[in-house]
Parts: C-alpha cells; structure tokens; sequence
C-alpha cells in the first residue's frame, strides 16, 4: 500500500509540475541567431600602432568592451567570446538595424583622461588631458597598500607632460581637480589631483577592492593599447528565416519524439509507457538546465537535444529487453526486473560515459556551433542518467513490487515465450 501511494504521488506531482512550468520554462530559453535572426562576425584583433602586441588580456578586455557596447544599443544578451591568439566572435540575435550596430562594434575603443581646465561654467570634463597613446604598454597594474586595499599605478611614456597637466589640474578649486578617466564615452573613474606630479609613474589611490582595482587597470591597458577589429567571417540570417528554422525544426523534433513514444508503448507495454514518463521528465529537466545556465540554443543544440532523447530512449530500450530476456527464461517478473536492471546498468552506463568523453573533447578542442553542441550534449548526458537511468528504475520497481504488474504480457512478453525452468 505504501510503494502504490509513493507511486501515485510520484506520477501526480511529476505531472503537475512538468505541466504547470513547462509554458513559463519553454518561453525562457535563449534563442540562437539562427532561430531568431541576426548576426554573427568573426573578428581579427590587430595594434592600431606599429609594434603593438595582441594580448589575451587586451582581447579579452577588447571582448567586454564590444559587449558594453552592443548592450548601449539595446541589444539583449550578445554573445562574444574571445577565440584563439587575436579572434574574436560576435553573435548578436534579434537586431533589427544590423548596419548600425556592425559600425558601432568595429571602431576601436579609446581612452582619454579629461580635465574641467578652461571648462565654461555648468559643464564637466570638456579638455583631453591625455590619451592611450600617452601611457606605456600594459604600464597599468595594481598593488596592495599598507591598509589593506589596493592602488593602481600607471606607467607614462613623458613625465614632463604629465606634470603639466596635473599642475594646472591641482590649481583647481577643491571638487574641480579631477582628471577623469573615460572609456569611449564612458567615464570609469574621477581621482582628485592634489598637487604637481613630475613622474613617469601616476597612482590612483582610494578604497578600491582587489576586482575592482583589477578591472580599472586593466581598462587602462586596453586604451594603452586600442585594437584594429577586421572582419573575416560575417553571416546574417533574417528573423523570418529563423523563425521558420526554428518552426521546421521544432516540428520534426515533436514528431519524431511523438513517433518514439508511440512505439515504445506499444512494443514494451509498460516499461514503454514508464520510459514515455520518464522522457517526458528528461525533456522538461532540460528546459530547466537551459534556464539555469543561461544556455542559448542553436540549431546544433536542438541537434544534440533530439540526440539525447535517442540515448535516453536507448536506455530504456536496453533495460526493457534484458528484463524480457530474464521472463523469457524462466523468471517471475520480480526476479527479472532485479536482473535486468543490475545487469543493463553498466551497459548503459558506458554508453553515457563515451557520449560524456566525446562531448568534453569537442567542447575543450571545438569552437563556435561545436563547443554549444557540446554543452547541449553534456547537459542531455546528465540529465539523461538522472531520469532514464535512476528515475526510470524507480517508477518500474514501484509498479512492480505494488503487485500492479503481474502479467508477463504487460512487460511484452508472451506466455508462448517463456521457457519452463
């Protein structure tokens, strides 16, 4: 009476949860640009001065101010990724004015340091002081004080220069003595100037964090060091063509998926209809893993989704048949579905675990489509043992140790089949 309970309690609240969320969930993942439409450019990253150096750090930092960017034009969630020695990769989905956002990513960040030196009243900052060009190659760093927080300190190629700014800037009025730090438009910090500095060495002093300190100087490099941004690869794909991907692909994958339940419950009877439960778990565990990680899903991650559901249904395919197997030999079904089980699950197992090491290989070795079928196919792995392997087991053990299942026939085996002991 107590495994029928568990199992009525199970079955309903998988049910009502799986129907209860799976709208808000279906319309929370991501949608790739080739499904959404958009764009998608392959960058190549060079020093706008001669003898310049493409850094990981400068293209990564490259990367974040392309993403700050695309974010001001109120793109929503671009996807840049640094890729390579000097590449970066750029899929912006859902744009509707392509041309005006490539114009804005393709100009080269720049850095300047501003004063109020000559401002007219009402107005802040109107002077460049300095610029990127001013400042050594990766000069900027960072350091612990004696307090306990951390300074910044930048390395200028004139300390001449540099000291005649900062003395008409410290003959300022207290509140008007900052020489702003700004990012393209965007200014990053304001530090006060106190008094002339005749050195090659400025520091930015105040109670700033070790990120925090870490994230400034690392701004400054990138200005010190500003990158050229060449197109190499560039592909548009039109909202109605990725809608109409997205409709086509959705289609086959809920025909398929409908197709396989159909077959499993009529070939396995109630392991079939077990595994059809459980899939149907396994596809809303999914959906969840995408909200939770933020995924955005692909063609190829649809690819590696419709895959999964294959595995998960192999899995059950293999469990299925060696329970029928011990029937067929003489078994009664409890005996059977404890020997079936224990003897299915390395194999299955295995089949997880080549899948697993596959899909670790592209995702480290793989790049763009490659590396997102990878996550899509670990996710599915995962996710696939939890509820094809364990859950799938639970829910069977529970219709037969509850005596519901008494019937070989149930479990597709006929009676003409079974062997006498």
């Amino acid at each position: 009476m107590n495994r029928l309970l568990a199992l009525v309690l199970t079955v309903v609240l998988t049910i009502g949860v799986v129907a209860a969320t799976s709208p808000w969930l279906v319309k929370q993942v991501n949608l790739g640009l080739d499904l959404k439409g958009g764009f998608e450019i392959l960058y190549e990253a060079q020093p706008l001065n001669e003898g310049g150096k493409v850094t990981q750090d400068s293209l990564r930092e490259t990367a974040k101010s392309l993403e700050r960017r695309a974010n001001k034009t109120g793109v929503a969630e671009p996807e840049i990724t640094p890729e390579g020695a000097n590449r970066i990769r750029v899929r912006i989905a859902g744009v509707t004015d392509e041309a005006h956002v490539r114009e804005i990513l393709k100009t080269p960040s720049t850095l300047t340091f501003r004063s109020m030196v000559g401002c007219a009243e009402g107005t802040s900052y109107c002077k460049t002081e300095l610029t990127g060009t001013d400042f050594v190659e990766g000069g900027a760093g960072y350091r612990m004080t004696t307090l306990g927080g951390y300074e910044i300190t930048i390395k200028l190629k004139s300390s001449s220069k540099f000291g005649e700014v900062t003395k008409a800037i410290a003959a300022l009025p207290a509140g008007k003595n900052q020489l702003a730090i700004y990012m393209d438009e965007e200014e990053i910090s304001a530090p006060a100037v106190s008094q002339t500095i005749n050195s090659d060495e400025a520091v930015i002093t105040g109670n700033f964090t070790r990120e925090e300190a870490k994230d400034l100087a690392d701004k400054i490099n990138l200005g010190a060091l500003p990158l050229k941004l060449t197109e190499k690869y560039t592909q548009s794909v039109g909202a109605s063509l990725g809608k109409l991907s997205l409709q086509q692909t959705l289609f086959a994958g809920g025909l398929g998926t409908v197709l396989i339940l159909i077959f499993m419950i009529v070939f396995y009877r109630i392991p079939g209809l077990v595994a059809s439960f459980t899939i149907i778990s396994f596809i809303w565990l999914l959906l969840l893993g995408f909200k939770l990680i933020n995924a955005t899903l692909t063609l190829p991650g649809i690819a590696a989704f419709i895959l999964g559901i294959g595995m998960a249904v192999d899995a059950n395919i293999i469990m299925a048949e060696r329970i029928k197997e011990e029937i067929r030999s003489g078994k009664s079904i409890l005996s059977a579905h404890r020997a079936g089980s224990k003897r299915s699950f390395l194999t299955i197992i295995d089949a997880h675990v080549t899948t697993i090491i596959a899909a670790l290989v592209m995702f480290f070795i793989g790049t763009g489509a490659v590396k997102g079928f990878a996550v899509v196919l670990l996710l599915t792995e995962v996710v696939s043992i939890l509820t094809n392997v364990f859950f799938s087991r639970f829910i069977l053990s529970l219709l037969i140790r509850s005596n519901i299942i008494k019937k070989p026939t149930l479990l597709g085996v006929k009676e003409s089949e079974i062997r006498a002991l």
